[in-house]
């Protein structure tokens, strides 16, 4: 169904049992857990899909292991067991991920933490090998009837320092455990939001559209695109806007202080041997401040975070300097003797944790848990506005899953469906034994008559959802199966067309920074954003003047919120 199609629908309609406003995670999670149970939901995003807090992850799924030291024990086991679940309902998107910890110290932190755990000490402290060893026989035990990772173990400083010389020889041992990652969080959510609506046609998300104001009944909502308003009567309104939940709730009528957000900035830095250095591990350390910080690989360049500053305005939310000095040093304290500087950083990227308000003496103490704070009917609204404060990826289905079971009650309705075993997009009849996998890439070799690498390429990005596109590339002519773009040569037009035109693609970064990796990867050149620019614009209906407009656009945010400069050439102008 076309964008115009369901605003139409929509707006004659007008009376819909539940709207969601704001598409992060937790939102969109939601979304397709009411979808699932025939719900007549509608989500609204002001901007793209997965573009705010969602997009700016540490790309981790894992348990928090420092949130054992706040006795967040209920949190910590509910999002192991979330990591496991994540593990097997989207294997195409969520990889197990082998963590080490450099260990500076045997038994610093032994009274400190303890009086943390007991609320008598707040400042950051260094944790030695007997704490971290106890919160990593905790973390095993949290999954023991699971067993979807291996337990941790400990090296000895002698056998670290022969497996990575270049790690800071001060370190009296570390410590290696078990989470896992995720390559695209953004593909995450739209393969939600896609198998939602084909799982439920009453269930409709639009991006660029936002709540303007409410009153009575009614819910005004414009579209970004066309600029036109138009009026929902929802029974039910879920606040899931993030960093922006009290902003949202101003907007419809009711002013709160729910959130109390922290910054988080990372670094893509393009450095081969600290890439090979990692072993393909994540390095998970604290700074000289006691602060969290880690890296590991992204493909072929390695991820670098993460800040923890509180900020009010999450639009204000940009990386500064002195972030990224402090991201790099953070790099030095584990590997001294590698040379990484700024020459070295293809990509930026910050966003707001939309945490709860709080009075605690440190970022670190504000707790990561996710509550639903509900505003009922009255003061002029008609309708009772539930709103998703905190949260983090990992738990996304169990916070979604709580939400939807309160919505339901409300609606009297009953649950239809579970999602604990429900697979995600390409992870449906997903080939996890390589027997298995080489079967099912070689049935479709034989229907796409694509090649073995190109097959490959688009299984390790899309999962089994990769039939879907090979098949579509294959139905183009002759001379344009398949055709690689001169500047991206592992993507080509038919993927590119596909993406622009199946994936709810309204702007060009849209695809370049949520659709894939081709910008977070420093992969965007002024040839490049030409190239794609020409093939979505060609597909989306775009004239020249609007395809330029979106190549400036782009180039801009790049600039401002990436740290991208880009020259446009006369190709591109």
């Amino acid at each position: 169904m076309s964008r115009e199609t369901i605003l139409n629908a929509i707006s004659s309609k007008q009376e819909i049992s539940v709207l969601i406003v704001g598409g992060g995670v937790n939102g969109i999670g939601t979304f397709r857990d009411l979808a699932l149970q025939g719900v007549d939901v509608v989500l609204v995003e002001k901007g793209d899909f997965c573009s705010g807090a969602s997009a700016a992850s540490s790309h981790m799924v894992h348990g928090g292991l420092r949130y054992l030291e706040n006795a967040e024990f209920r949190l910590v086991k509910e999002a192991l067991t979330e990591r496991n679940r994540l593990l097997q309902n989207a294997p195409h998107q969520v990889k197990p991920l082998p963590t080490t910890i450099p260990i500076f110290a045997r038994f610093s932190g032994f009274l400190n933490a303890p009086l943390k755990f007991f609320g008598l000490r707040n400042k950051p402290s260094e944790r030695g090998s007997f704490i971290i060893k106890a919160g990593l026989t905790m973390y095993d035990w949290f999954t023991r009837g699971q067993q979807t990772l291996p337990a941790h173990i400990f090296t000895s400083r002698a056998e670290s320092l022969k497996k990575r010389p270049n790690l800071n020889p001060e370190i009296v041992c570390t410590a290696t455990y078990y989470d896992a990652w995720m390559p695209t969080p953004e593909r995450i959510c739209m393969e939600m939001i896609l198998d939602a609506e084909a799982a439920n046609p009453q269930a409709h998300a639009l991006n660029y559209v936002r709540a303007e104001h409410a009153s009575g009944d009614m819910v005004m909502l414009r579209d970004e695109i066309s600029g036109e308003s138009f009026a929902v009567k929802p029974k039910i309104v879920i606040n899931a806007a993030g960093p922006w939940i009290d902003f949202a709730n101003d907007v419809l009528g009711r002013r709160t202080q729910f959130i109390g957000g922290t910054k988080g900035s990372h670094l893509i830095v393009d450095h081969q041997e600290l890439h090979e250095v990692t072993g393909g591990h994540e390095l998970f350390f604290e700074n000289k401040d006691g602060r969290i910080c880690l890296f590991f690989p992204l493909h072929d360049k390695v991820i670098v975070g993460t800040t923890d500053i509180r900020i009010d305005d999450p639009e204000k939310a940009y990386c500064t300097d002195d972030e990224i000095d402090y991201l790099l040093e953070s790099i030095r304290l584990v590997f001294p003797a590698l040379k990484v500087d700024r020459s070295h950083i293809v990509f930026t990227f910050t966003g707001v944790r939309p945490l709860p308000s709080s009075k605690a003496a440190t970022t670190g103490q504000v707790s990561r848990d996710h509550s639903i704070e509900v505003i009922e009917a009255g003061k002029g609204i008609n309708f009772p506005i539930f709103s998703l404060v905190g949260g983090k990826w990992t738990t996304f289905r169990a916070f979604s899953e709580q939400t939807a079971d309160k919505i339901l009650s409300r609606l009297n309705l009953p649950r239809k469906i579970g999602t604990e075993k429900m697979a995600i997009g390409g992870g449906k009849n997903y080939p996890k034994a390589d027997p298995e996998r080489q079967k099912w890439l070689a049935d479709l070799k034989s229907k796409s008559g694509l090649t073995q690498d190109r097959l490959d390429t688009l299984f390790e990005r899309y999962g089994t959802r990769a039939e879907e596109i090979a098949l579509f590339i294959a139905a183009g002519e002759d001379d344009e199966i398949d055709e690689p773009l001169t500047t991206l040569v592992d993507y080509s037009q038919r993927e590119i067309i596909f993406i622009a035109t199946a994936e709810k693609v309204i702007h060009l970064d849209d695809l370049l920074l949520r659709r894939s990796l081709i910008a977070m990867l420093g992969r965007v050149t002024s040839k490049s954003l030409a190239e794609v620019a020409g093939i979505v614009g060609e597909a989306c209906g775009w004239s020249s003047a609007q395809t330029q407009v979106e190549i400036e656009r782009t180039s801009e945010i790049l600039r401002v919120r990436h740290g991208v400069e880009l020259k446009l050439t006369e190709s591109t102008q």
